[in-house]
């Protein structure tokens, strides 16, 4: 189904609830912090270090070039920080991708609007097939992602998804399009229990050019989103920035002062961030900003050391070797044997796949096979680094040291 663009996206309320970070984060000085992060001395580093309790302000010099020199320093604090607040666990899930159709065009996605790409929506059954397929290799936490087209990923699509997968999966996690609070209180009410939100990047100017059409324009709403979800019963909020867009201390920073924000507004919900650094996908778009592994190992202890009881995730957008390498640093969740296209565990929706072209779907000629309907598997959003399927990803983990958990919630515990 194309775009209709005679479709009214719903308006949106202003952003003048206290609680929101939007006023905080336009009152950072962003340009003083960076200057720390980029300037601050091994003194100032060493400053930080003696602190139990860290600022804003440690935060920006311990991700400085002078802390880079005493990483090793880091990673012993953030290791011991790590096994001292979640003991020696890697908690598992996987992303579960019900649909690549999407009204907004973002130059660095996969699923953007106009890619001339193979897009589909799973059923509520096709959804349920994939997760027993997870169910099979273990995991019990799944996370439900999809582009934003609320003709295709409506509320009661979403709700209905969730009620099916919630009576075998006691842990489900959403990442779409930010939505109202009042439907995502019936996906709290349904059994979804967690919300990840990337604002992307927290660059006003950069996220302008990169978003250049759609709802997602809005970079307040977008920004809010967690506040909105926290009313609305989650009890776990995901945020991160899209690493290779903006300069990527001042993106971090970014993160770190919205993470502390809520920490102190929505205290009853655990908060986690994720780490992704931009990975090819369709459109071929290339990274606007370079980060480099050791920049990234450096970042998860400043995080770690900042913020003690902080979920740290990691997915398979990373390498094998690197992943193996940055979990003793801090890591507590990571993602195992995904695939990020609608179906990519079991075949489910080959038959129904379409080529679109900027939003419109296109006819296959008379005897064409590549984009035929029922031969292709739908696009992902984005190569992923790390191959390896779950019983071997637990396998290192095991020898790393660590307990591989599948399961930490059970729908019981809820009030």
């Amino acid at each position: 189904m194309p775009f209709n663009a005679r479709f009214v996206f719903p308006r949106h309320r202003a952003y003048s609830d206290a609680m929101s970070f939007v006023g905080e984060f336009d009152g950072l000085d962003l340009e003083a912090l960076h200057a720390e992060a980029l300037h601050a001395s091994a003194a100032d580093v060493a400053g930080c270090l003696a602190r139990p309790n860290l600022s804003l302000r440690d935060f920006a010099r311990l991700i400085s070039p002078s802390a880079a020199g005493m990483l090793e320093t880091l990673g012993r604090r953030s290791q011991a920080l790590t096994r001292q607040r979640f003991g020696k666990v890697m908690r598992f899930f996987a992303p579960l991708y019900l649909s690549n159709e999407c009204v907004n065009n973002c130059l660095y996605c996969g699923f953007s609007r106009d890619n001339p790409i193979l897009r589909v929506t799973l059923s509520v059954d096709e959804v349920l097939a994939e997760g027993r397929a997870l169910l099979a290799q273990g995991f019990r936490n799944v996370l439900l992602v999809a582009g934003e087209h609320p003709k295709f990923v409506s509320d009661g699509y979403l709700v209905d998804c969730i009620r099916a997968l919630h009576k075998e999966f006691p842990g489900i996690s959403l990442e779409l399009g930010p939505m109202e609070s009042a439907a995502y209180r019936r996906m709290v009410e349904a059994g979804a229990d967690g919300l990840v939100v990337y604002q992307e990047t927290y660059d006003r100017g950069i996220y302008a050019e990169m978003h250049t059409s759609g709802p997602k324009r809005d970079f307040n709403w977008r920004l809010e989103t967690p506040e909105r979800a926290y009313a609305a019963g989650f009890r776990r909020l995901g945020i991160g920035a899209l690493l290779g867009l903006g300069d990527w201390r001042r993106e971090t920073i970014s993160v770190a002062a919205h993470a502390l924000h809520l920490l102190r507004h929505c205290w009853k919900s655990q908060v986690t961030i994720s780490l992704p650094r931009l990975r090819p996908c369709a459109g071929e778009f290339q990274p606007l900003t370079h980060m480099t592994e050791r920049d990234l190992a450096q970042l998860v202890c400043a995080f770690r050391l900042l913020l003690p009881d902080a979920g740290l995730v990691l997915s398979t957008r990373e390498s094998a070797r690197l992943r193996d390498g940055l979990i003793p640093l801090g890591i507590t969740m990571i993602s195992a044997g995904s695939h990020t296209e609608p179906g990519g565990y079991t075949g489910a929706g080959r038959e129904n796949t379409h080529h679109t072209e900027r939003g419109r779907i296109i006819a296959v000629a008379k005897g064409a096979s590549e984009w035929a309907p029922g031969t292709t598997d739908a696009t992902g959003q984005f190569q992923i680094a790390d191959e390896r399927p779950p019983e071997l990803v637990a396998s290192r983990v095991r020898e790393l040291g660590y307990d591989p958990v599948w399961k930490d919630w059970d729908a019981a515990l809820t009030p």
